[in-house]
């Protein structure tokens, strides 16, 4: 379905670069890129129409049609210069044998967690790409709806992160299960990632193949670790992915993103990819300073988009003075909140763009 606003797009000049892939690429670009995070979400009154005709959050993500129509909305009415397809992490789980449901107002559930080795070591081993057309469908929708006005950006959980709902069987404040099966039985934890990360970096490369111009990972809860575990039990699965994605798309910006982890910076830098993205907690001078040669995504907090216009202007005004002339890519430091005013995200983009 063709976004009703797509018509009065203006053209783009033969040769166009992309700021977004520019600045991923770390190259300056003459005007700073910008996209928000859950961009394609309740806070856009035409989401929340698309989303009441399914009777469930899955059958929404299985739907190309309906995922390209809302990941090109953010495109036309708030004026980002990146769209991010409209899925979910959790895809992954259905077709590795999890019995996943997301249950309204306790979100995603897992009625066959997986808390042990013998639990671990009977999963089989699929194509889960094999099961996951409509997610390539969806990105060749959303592509032709597009028409090359802005790139498209594919992404996929950390291993880490989705290895916490199969584990937990759920969302969880503590990630106590999880948690307690890497301390107790590091091998079965491992045998867990390494499965997950060979998934991931299958999982995001055909999804490359399909099109899409860059690639996010988010590892969400990273955060809980301290750097010396994250560096024995996260780090190496997620280079594992990585690696997979640049051995074969040298070209395709990768971008990390892990919310609530200011203490692991470093050790996102030494990921190995294009762009790190940042929270809110997160300093941009310390970060700039610490580390002058890595392009970074973010961080204005979420939170800001509920103040006034003028005052997101002043905030992305000092922002500016901040990020000088780096290649830097705008974004939220987590994901838009969906009480968030739509005039306030125009109003952010319009700011980074400097016509507010």
């Amino acid at each position: 379905m063709t976004s009703s606003l797509s018509q009065s797009r203006p053209s783009r000049a033969e040769g166009f670069v992309h700021p977004f892939l520019e600045a991923a690429q770390g190259r300056a670009p003459a005007r700073p890129p910008v996209w928000i995070m859950r961009q394609a979400g309740r806070y856009l009154p035409d989401y929340r129409r698309v989303r009441k005709l399914f009777p469930s959050f899955l059958d929404f993500c299985r739907s190309p049609e309906h995922v390209a129509e809302v990941t090109v909305q953010p495109v036309d009415q708030i004026g980002v210069d990146a769209a991010i397809l409209f899925s979910d992490i959790l895809v992954l789980l259905p077709p590795m044998g999890l019995h996943l449901e997301f249950v309204e107002g306790e979100g995603p559930v897992v009625r066959n967690p997986v808390r042990d080795a013998a639990a671990i070591d009977a999963m089989p081993d699929r194509d889960v790409n094999a099961e996951l057309n409509y997610v390539f469908r969806g990105i060749q929708m959303t592509l032709h709806d597009l028409a090359g006005y802005v790139p498209l950006i594919g992404f996929a959980g950390g291993p880490f992160t989705v290895a916490s709902y199969m584990v937990e069987g759920g969302s969880s404040k503590e990630l106590a299960k999880l948690k307690g099966l890497m301390f107790s039985n590091p091998n079965a934890y491992h045998r867990l990632l390494e499965k997950l990360s060979a998934i991931t970096g299958a999982y995001l490369c055909e999804q490359i193949r399909q099109g899409v111009h860059a690639v996010t990972i988010m590892d969400s809860w990273a955060g809980y670790l301290s750097p010396k575990d994250y560096r024995e039990f996260v780090q190496p699965h997620t280079r594992s992915v990585i690696a997979y994605v640049k051995a074969q798309f040298p070209n395709v910006p990768v971008v990390h993103y892990a919310n609530g982890a200011p203490t692991l910076l470093d050790d996102f830098v030494k990921l190995g990819v294009d762009v790190v993205g940042l929270d809110w907690r997160v300093e941009l001078s310390r970060a700039f300073k610490a580390h002058p040669g890595q392009v970074f995504q973010g961080n204005l907090d979420p939170c800001y988009l509920f103040s006034s216009p003028e005052k997101i202007a002043a905030k992305v005004g000092e922002m500016k003075t901040e990020i000088g002339n780096r290649p830097h890519i705008w974004n939220l430091g987590h994901g838009i909140l969906p009480e968030t005013p739509v005039e306030n995200a125009r109003a952010f983009v319009q700011a980074v763009h400097g016509e507010l």
